[in-house]
């Protein structure tokens, strides 16, 4: 029998199994994979210090980083893109290097820099899931990380230039919203009938966005209005994680 792979990462609110978009990926992933995944939940009992997250833990290995995490489900044969030819294959890297670089400073500075989004919503929720006085620490650090992560992405300088940067984010991810809802079409998924690695990141990326309530709501009204993207993030909650919808 297979040693059990288990997923500490942050939990759901809002309709989501999870509201933080890097453990939303792998369990996407997991499920479109049929990786058998123990999920832990982040609570107040958690001892990480970090907030080193998604992490999976398996009898002989600890993995952090998202990507990381993918290669390892892969390599024991949980595999979600065994069909795609290598052309889809390669799209699926470019993709996700476009959402890496266009969409996800838009996400990240929607949650942990937009000081209203923040203030009301991000930082309570996080801190209430984690031990005092842990609470009062990591949500700052991880409201700093994800600003130096927006500025090196865009390779700008220090934080004079924030308003700058601020603008052309939001431009270049309402641009990454368009070009993927355009390839989507009425498509189910990005490559057809079956899900894959590249509807994993889509799904983790947008289904927060599209889901959790903000005060500030600039790329969420634009998500919005495209709405196949929206049936997308609907369909994979309702399919693949039917348990969770009532978690808000």
């Amino acid at each position: 029998m297979a040693a059990p792979l288990e997923l500490s990462c942050w939990g759901g609110g809002w309709g989501l199994p999870s509201v933080h978009s890097d453990s939303l990926v792998v369990l996407a992933y997991a499920k479109f994979s049929g990786a058998p995944l123990k999920v832990n939940v982040i609570d107040n009992t958690w001892r990480g210090s970090r907030g080193d997250v998604p992490v999976l833990t398996t009898e002989d290995n600890t993995i952090s980083q998202l990507a990381k995490i993918l290669n390892f489900l892969r390599k024991q044969k949980y595999n979600a893109d065994y069909e795609l030819s290598a052309k889809q294959g390669a799209d699926t890297l470019a993709y996700i290097a476009l959402l890496e670089e266009k969409l996800l400073p838009a996400v990240l500075h929607t949650f942990w820099v937009e000081s209203d989004n923040y203030f009301t919503v991000t930082k309570p929720w996080f801190a209430s899931r984690m031990p005092f006085p842990l609470s009062l620490i990591l949500p700052g650090r991880m409201s700093k990380g994800a600003l130096n992560r927006i500025l090196l992405t865009r390779g700008e300088p220090p934080l004079y230039h924030l308003r700058e940067v601020e603008a052309q984010i939001y431009r270049d991810a309402k641009e990454c919203l368009n070009l993927l809802s355009n390839r989507l079409g009425t498509s189910q998924f990005f490559f057809g009938d079956m899900p894959s690695t590249l509807d994993a990141y889509v799904f983790g990326f947008l289904a927060p966005l599209y889901k959790v309530r903000f005060p500030k709501v600039q790329l969420q009204e634009h998500l919005k209005q495209l709405s196949n993207l929206c049936r997308f993030c609907d369909d994979i909650l309702s399919s693949y994680f039917r348990v969770s919808l009532g978690d808000g």
